[in-house]
């Protein structure tokens, strides 16, 4: 029996950890990658308390001779790379204009720039096999945007840009890309990571009470999620196991009647309904 081998980046926490784990004990390779030793020693124990085995590696995504070394660990050991989830990403919530060009530079270089890098790194392993399975981690808010993350959003929408078309470059070698989108789900993200920009927090800013009330109206929709880590994990190995996956996987029924409603209604009607109704609950909150 192959066993395949499968890097999971930013998989210290959240999502990550669930899928690390979830495709560890389901027979997989797991490389665990996280930027720090407190990343590595939070995955390791929670291996252990799951009783599974994963490896772990060192791996920032905004550091080329990290992913390299990273990289050439796994075929070397391995044999091969049969698949990288490209999970390491971070936030940032805020108003555009609260914004500071450093924060947008740090949000691109971890969501888009270093997610190249890594699929860059990995594909020269994968075309010399004939195969390979790359799986991007994107979010609803890829397909539909949303006021107080505009510039996080910005940052999905590109990676399912870049990721519909490296569908189609790389489909021919037997390489397949593979969208999983999630909906809202209570991980770390929410709390510890949550990355809100030190502008959105200025009691000055313009934008200040609306910002405040989006963050309540997404608090609500976090606790009211029903979806979990392990079920993107779930998805996730669907989609590393499937003979023909499809290009795109959504997690959460929320996030999936809200993508069928932007397909089937008229854009203004749309824009009207859905995007109407976010502004308003945010400019004139009910009591």
């Amino acid at each position: 029996m192959t066993v395949h081998a499968i890097l999971v980046t930013g998989a210290s926490t959240g999502l990550g950890k669930a899928m690390a784990l979830s495709l560890a004990e389901r027979g997989f390779k797991v490389y665990a990658s996280a930027r720090n030793a407190d990343g590595i020693a939070a995955v390791e124990e929670a291996a252990a308390r799951r009783g599974v085995e994963v490896a772990t590696l060192t791996l920032d995504v905004t550091d080329a001779n990290s992913i390299q070394a990273g990289v050439e660990r796994i075929a070397t050991e391995s044999g091969g790379i049969y698949g990288v989830i490209n999970n390491a990403g971070i936030g940032l919530r805020g108003y555009f204009e609260d914004l500071t060009d450093a924060e947008i530079r740090e949000l691109y270089d971890a969501n888009v720039f270093g997610v190249m890098a890594v699929t860059r790194a990995v594909l020269p392993h994968m075309r010399a096999a004939g195969r390979g399975r790359i799986l991007m981690i994107s979010s609803v808010g890829g397909r539909i945007g949303s006021l107080g993350v505009s510039t996080y959003c910005s940052t999905k929408f590109a990676l399912e840009g870049f990721s519909e078309s490296l569908y189609m470059e790389l489909a021919p070698l037997g390489i397949q890309v593979v969208i999983i989108e999630p909906g809202i789900i209570k991980t770390e993200r929410w709390s510890s990571n949550r990355g809100t920009a030190a502008g959105a927090l200025n009691p000055d800013s313009p934008y200040h009470v609306w910002f405040k009330q989006a963050e309540k109206e997404s608090d609500a929709l976090v606790q009211a999620s029903t979806a979990t880590p392990e079920d993107v994990a779930q998805v996730v190995h669907r989609a590393l196991s499937a003979a023909k996956p499809r290009l795109r996987y959504m997690v959460g029924r929320k996030a999936k009647l809200a993508v069928s409603l932007r397909r089937l209604l008229p854009g203004e009607l749309f824009e009207r309904l859905y995007f109407g109704t976010v502004i308003r609950r945010v400019t004139r909150p009910s009591d």
